[in-house]
């Protein structure tokens, strides 16, 4: 490993959060607390897992056979900037931006508010009742607000709303309203696929899906907010197991609407893939890619491409015995790390 990124990491180490990592360990499994830590720094070396990894994948329940097929924090990193040139990123990274150059994926009417008019604007909303206001960049959902025009006493006041500075609007998108389906889960957010697309010597591969869902009545999916994660089998169209949360903690059923999470299917996810490995080849300097996907009533739609995606949601543990990470995933289409 590069001595000068290890001492990086180092100094970025809290060791108030790595020792209740040990704790944690300790508490279920019984293991010796000094033991743990030199597995901890044993893992670094051998597998570039940070005390998180270890935590969050439960490292102290496997072998080392099941740890080597584990992405880990350094492994993804070095992935990234293999498969991801950094000059192309930002057609992903500025929310205007991506919906220009993915206007055939995202199937919704959009405006950029860098480049449109206020007439424009007064044009693209006069027949909505409300519109999805993103900011230029961001992540996890932060700062998106849904806007209702009513709200407001006259399109110049809301024209002054979403041009505020410190909202940093870039973009107004029309609402999407998912499948029904969907909606059985939880009704209040769009519950998207993350789905994850590899190109590899010019075949798009998708190497895995997760399906998230809102929770609190929050219109955002993601697990930092309060939702859920849950595993999914591409093949069968199905939730493969209970859902997760940003904890940790494993949920059987949706606390809103009682839906029991595991056998929840869902329609179009074969049009879903095959829409990403589109998507997957019109930037082709950036081969490794999250899609954020939802499933409107006639078919897939894209939300956003994530240029760094998330290499946890895929191998957070459940209930079965058989420990296996997304590495063998990559090997299957060639790609040894």
């Amino acid at each position: 490993m590069n001595v000068k990124y290890f001492t990086k990491i180092m100094r970025g180490t809290s060791f108030k959060r790595l020792g209740m990592v040990i704790e944690e360990a300790h508490e279920k499994t019984g293991k010796n607390r000094v033991g743990l830590f030199f597995d901890i720094m044993s893992c670094f070396f051998k597998y570039g897992a940070g005390y998180m990894d270890y935590k969050i994948f439960e490292f102290y329940n496997m072998n080392a056979s099941e740890r080597s097929t584990y992405m880990t924090r350094v492994k993804n990193k070095k992935f990234i900037e293999m498969e991801n040139d950094p000059e192309y990123t930002y057609l992903f990274e500025k929310k205007n931006i991506f919906d220009e150059k993915f206007k055939d994926f995202i199937h919704r009417d959009f405006i950029d508010l860098e480049k449109a008019t206020k007439e424009e604007v007064k044009e693209f909303v006069k027949d909505k009742k409300e519109v999805v206001a993103k900011p230029s960049t961001g992540e996890c959902g932060h700062g998106i607000e849904i806007v209702k025009i009513k709200d407001f006493k006259n399109f110049d006041k809301f024209y002054d709303y979403i041009k505020q500075e410190d909202k940093n609007f870039g973009v107004l998108e029309e609402k999407i309203i998912q499948h029904p389906k969907l909606s059985e889960l939880y009704p209040d957010s769009v519950n998207c696929f993350r789905m994850v697309t590899l190109v590899h010597e010019g075949v798009p591969h998708v190497l895995y899906a997760v399906l998230k869902t809102g929770n609190n009545g929050n219109f955002v999916d993601n697990l930092e907010s309060g939702g859920y994660a849950c595993h999914f089998d591409l093949e069968k169209g199905r939730i493969c197991g209970p859902a997760h949360t940003s904890d940790q903690q494993l949920c059987e059923v949706h606390p809103v609407t009682n839906v029991k999470f595991e056998g929840f299917e869902v329609p179009y996810v074969k049009e879903a893939m095959e829409l990403t490995k589109k998507a997957a080849l019109v930037v082709p300097q950036v081969k490794y890619v999250g899609w954020d996907v939802c499933i409107m009533k006639d078919g897939p739609a894209i939300i956003e491409g994530n240029v760094y995606a998330a290499y946890d949601f895929p191998q957070l543990p459940d209930r079965s015995q058989h420990k296996e990470g997304l590495l063998k995933k990559l090997e299957d289409i060639g790609i040894k790390l």
